[in-house]
This record gives C-alpha cells, structure tokens and sequence, in this order.
C-alpha cells in the first residue's frame, strides 16, 4: 500500500530546523582571551578576487580592525588603502606573520588553493582563528592536519563556504531532515563550471610581471617557468594539478554542503569515477564519481550513494525527466521514499511527488538572516559558534578531494579507510593524498 507524500508541519519544520543546527558539529569557540578592546585584529593572506571579498566581509563586522593584508602581487594591495588607510601591506606571508602575530586575533586565507594549509596551519602554530576559503586544502592529508591543529589549539575556525549560513540551505536540511520526502534513497550533484584543460602544457617561459613574486605564488609547489597570458595567476590555477582541485574542488564544497549537512553524512566507504582522467598537469572536465557513504537516521538502507556530475556530464535523463524535464545549471537532486527534493545551488528547495508530476505544497518560515563571515568574528570575540568549522568542513572537504583521486583510477571503486588515512584495496592510490613540499616552504613553527 503506497501513501501519499504528507504536507510537512510547521511544527515539524521547526523541530527539525532546531535539530539541524545540532547535526552539524560545531566546534568549540576558541579558549584564547577576547582582546581587551572587545576589538578583533584581522589579517589577509591574499588582497583581491575571493580575498578581496573576504577581507571586505570581515571588515564590515562591527569590532573588526584590518591590521595588515600580504599578496605576492603588489598590484592587487592599492584598494587596500581605501577600507583601511593604516592597514600594513606585506608581500611575503612569513614575514607579516612573524612581524604581527602578536597584533593578531584572526586571519583569513584566501588564496590558491596549494597555499590554503601552509597558510592555515602557520596562523594556526601561532595560536590565531582561521577562515579559511574552499577547498580547506589541496589535499586530504592537508586537510586532516587542519581539522586537527584546531582541535589541539581549540581555535575558532570557519570554512568560506558562505551559502552555508544562506536561508535557501539552511531551509533545504530542515527540510530533509523533517521527514518531507521521507527517507534519503540517493542524491545526484552537479555544476556546469569546467575549471579543467586538456591541452599540454605550453613550452614557452615567459617573464612575470615586475608586480608578481613568482616564486612567492609557486610558494610549496614545484619551482617551474612562469607562464603568461593567465595561464596560471591571477585565475587559471583552478584548472592546474598542482595549484588548483578542478571543478569539483572549487564548487563541489557548496553544493555537497547541504547534502552533508542534511543527511548528517561522514566519511565515505567508497567513491568511484567513470569520466575522463587528467592530463599530466591539468584537471580534466566531465567528471562523474560516485560516492556510497554509511546510512544515517535520514537515509534509507545501511548506505546511501552521492553522485557528482561537472562540465557537460550531467544526471541521467530519467532524473532530469523526473524533475520536468530540465535541472538548474548548479545544484541537487534529493530522492526520497516519499518524494523529490530539487536544490539549485543557492536557490529555494522545490519539493515534488515522486513521480515528479506535482509539486508538494509546504510551509516557508522565515528564518533569521545570517552573515557567515560576521559569525566569524562574533566567535572569534566568544559570542557565539560558527556553522562550519574544521571539524565538520574537514571532512567535507576531505570526501570531496576524494573524487579528485578517483578521477586518476576510472572504473575502479576505491575503498576508503577514513581513520588510517588511506585506501584500503588501491595502494597506487595513496600517493596523491598528500604532498611533498619545497625545501624551505615548512610550515611555520609559531
């Protein structure tokens, strides 16, 4: 006997809602003594792009000073100026560190991606807050050294993946987990962005601009010939192996966020890639991986698959068709044993019938506004947690990254065994968890 998808309640939207906000782990506020001033002393590892947006965010909290930003770029610190007109510039992150630690109560790193756990980890040695920009790091073995060095320190930390706090996610988790579509059967992910190359690597050497510190920006990575034209800085590193994680590490944070976030997901048992493979330096695009992970309380079965689709590769038509016969550019889709959830990325959550042919009506409550990255500096001064800290970022960012390996093994299902920080059936597999950095680039001691 089948039954027809039930109206959620308010009542039972709240309950979940309340009961989603301790389904994500937060982690401690930080034990380090608010400033006497009530003042927060802000840093910015990067001075434009992401960095720029930011440094901005955080400035605009109320009791935040920038008191110093460091780019290898000298032409992207002149706008500095105008937000904070005593703010120092730096060109070398280890010297604004070890020049200011002791004017600093955070920091925010905003860089390519290589450079996100040397960065994160030095302000961290130095007993400082960390936002840290998506992907948390460029690898899995950077990013547990991250979750972990917070936990040691008992510092506030948040990952800038800020559609997190947005009402449309947030109101998305309540929804799965008040039951709306029943019980999670399997979720399709997917973005259109293609940040993946297939040409070789260009043989030219150019000669950098008298603004860019090259070796700077190579920073951990591999010493190498500058390449001009954009190839590498200020954009295309996403697309190169070695600086950036490819379509999915750049957007598969935000949009395997409220799927983690609303299953109450941990780390997966496997994950396996049926697209292209990279080239010798480059991501490819089209990627499709799937990941089963364990069963939650919100999904049905003792497991529950997540599959990722970028570039052109895209769901099954049969999910398309269920959803109307078109999906957003950018999002999910929930199946449910009741019903259908559509996610487009930062958008409103549709709830459907199970075949598709109807929407179900449910109740939009207004949920409070939140700033993720004033949640920050709140947390920072000791009022208050943040929604994405190490703690539940590191593992998302830890299974996404995952996907990057598997793409390097198509057709292979890789086991993953989360605690000893390996896979378990593909020892080839191993090496690209981590990394070996350049000689003099160790993270600094604090």
């Amino acid at each position: 006997m089948t039954h027809s998808p039930r109206k959620p309640s308010r009542r039972l939207f709240l309950q979940a809602a309340a009961a989603s906000a301790l389904a994500v782990p937060f982690y401690v506020k930080s034990l380090r003594s608010a400033p006497p001033s009530e003042t927060v002393r802000h840093a910015s590892f990067g001075a434009s792009g992401m960095a720029g947006a930011d440094l901005n965010a955080i400035a605009k909290a109320p009791n935040v000073k920038l008191v110093c930003v460091a780019d290898v770029d000298t032409s992207h610190t002149a706008a500095i100026k105008n937000i904070a007109p005593d703010c120092r510039i730096y060109q070398d992150w280890r010297e604004m560190l070890a020049k200011e630690s002791k004017n600093l109560d955070s920091v925010n790193v905003s860089t390519p991606d290589h450079m996100h756990a040397p960065m994160g980890l030095s302000a961290m040695n130095f007993g400082l807050a960390v936002y840290g920009q998506k992907p948390l790091a460029h690898n899995v073995s950077e990013c547990r050294q991250l979750t972990e060095k917070a936990k040691e320190k008992k510092l506030v930390t948040q990952m800038g993946i800020q559609v997190h706090s947005s009402n449309e996610y947030r109101m998305a988790v309540a929804l799965v987990q008040a039951g709306a579509i029943g019980l999670v059967k399997e979720v399709h992910t997917w973005s259109n962005k293609k940040w993946g190359d297939g040409s070789p690597l260009p043989t030219r050497t150019d000669t950098p601009p008298a603004s860019l510190n090259w070796d700077l920006w190579l920073g951990v990575a591999a010493d190498r010939p500058f390449i001009g034209g954009g190839y590498y800085h200020p954009g295309n590193w996403r697309k190169r192996l070695d600086f950036g994680t490819g379509t999915f590490g750049d957007m598969g944070c935000h949009i395997y966020d409220p799927v983690f976030a609303a299953l109450a997901l941990t780390a997966p048992l496997s994950v396996k890639s049926t697209g292209p493979v990279p080239t010798a330096t480059n991501w490819a695009n089209d990627a499709v991986v799937q990941y089963t992970f364990p069963g939650t309380k919100f999904s049905e079965g003792k497991t529950v698959s997540v599959t990722w689709y970028d570039g052109d590769a895209k769901p099954p038509q049969t999910i398309s068709d269920l959803v109307g016969g078109k999906i957003p550019d950018q999002g999910s889709v929930f199946i449910g044993t009741k019903g259908l959830m559509v996610l487009p990325h930062v958008s409103a959550p549709r709830l459907l019938e199970l075949d598709g042919k109807k929407e179900l009506p449910f109740d939009r409550p207004k949920l409070d506004g939140q700033n993720h990255w004033h949640q920050f500096v709140d947390a920072v001064r000791g009022k208050g947690e943040t929604s994405a800290p190490f703690s539940y970022s590191g593992l998302l960012t830890e299974s996404v990254l995952l996907g990057g390996v598997a793409c390097r093994f198509p057709g292979e299902t890789l086991e993953w065994n989360a605690e000893k920080i390996q896979f378990s059936n593909k020892p080839d597999a191993n090496q690209y968890l981590k990394r070996e950095y350049r000689k003099g680039w160790e993270v600094l001691p604090g």
